[in-house]
């Protein structure tokens, strides 16, 4: 089975090129620039059509949440224009399309999970731009699956485990807010599940076309993620600190951040049969990583 990655740098591309090490019987093509340039749609078709895939996964976006405001023009032509220009590319060359979404698609205003079928109501430009590039994939490519996923964390990149290793070398005590709620989800595992999918999707049925929410099984504060982090970090002797809680209010930002991104993955479960492991096992697979990788191991 031939799959097809865009992008090469972000967490969820870089955890499937490393998996690939490992899956003999998949063939999987990575895009980058220069061969492949999402704002040059020309570029798409043509490295799609060249490498002829049997399924397209796009973890490519504009995800600079805050810039987004004053780049929107850029946001909308990576995370819409895009995103359905490689869906239509898939399209020609009969392949199905695997594209990765976000939960910043709803407002957080829900007081429980957030299903599939929930009306969306992005509340800035990258939240806005990821729905209508959800409508874009949807419109272009009939045989679709669009996954929405919530606070991705990997051992590499720019992401909040990270930046609570870093802080807790800087300072014994850490604020982080506490009345935001997601689901820590580990890039890894959803490369994982991505992978377990596809070998479904080569078989394709019409069951699985559409949204699938894929994120972590428990939904907490980035108050308790960063406990969780920090004590996870003790127990193997690594950098850690105390975790003092406040409130968003005294982090303005340029958009407002869902308070509740909880995103139910019942039909991940049901339709897929894929759970991802619990949070803290996650979390202590990437605090190892970590770790090997500072000592060189």
């Amino acid at each position: 089975m031939r799959l097809y990655v865009i992008g090469t740098k972000g967490q969820v591309s870089r955890s499937l090129r490393e998996l690939a090490a490992f899956e003999s019987d998949l063939v999987i093509g990575f895009a980058a620039r220069p061969e492949l340039d999402l704002t040059r749609p020309e570029s798409v078709t043509s490295a799609i059509m060249s490498f002829r895939p049997d399924i397209v996964i796009n973890p490519a976006a504009y995800t600079a949440v805050d810039r987004a405001e004053t780049e929107s023009d850029l946001a909308y032509a990576i995370n819409r224009d895009a995103a359905g220009e490689v869906a239509k590319a898939a399209d020609k060359v009969g392949a199905s399309i695997v594209h990765l979404s976000t939960d910043y698609v709803f407002d957080g205003k829900k007081p429980g999970p957030y299903v599939e079928t929930d009306q969306p109501n992005p509340q800035g430009v990258y939240g806005r731009s990821k729905l209508e590039g959800e409508l874009a994939v949807a419109a272009a490519n009939p045989r679709h699956v669009i996954l929405r996923t919530s606070w991705v964390y990997a051992p590499f990149g720019h992401n909040f485990l990270r930046t609570m290793l870093r802080l807790s070398a800087e300072r014994e005590c850490v604020r982080v807010v506490d009345d935001q709620r997601g689901c820590p989800t580990y890039a890894p595992d959803i490369a994982a599940s991505i992978v377990s999918m596809a070998r479904r999707l080569r078989y394709w049925q019409q069951q699985y076309c559409g949204i699938t929410h894929l994120a972590g099984l428990e939904a907490m504060t980035w108050h308790e993620f960063a406990s969780l982090i920090f004590s996870e970090s003790a127990r193997r002797a690594g950098p850690s600190a105390a975790v003092e809680a406040t409130s968003s209010a005294e982090y303005p930002t340029a958009v407002v951040r869902p308070a509740n991104s909880h995103l139910s993955t019942e039909r991940l479960r049901s339709l897929f049969e894929i759970s991802l492991p619990p949070t803290p096992s996650s979390i202590s697979a990437c605090l190892d990583r970590i770790s090997h990788e500072e000592k060189g191991l």
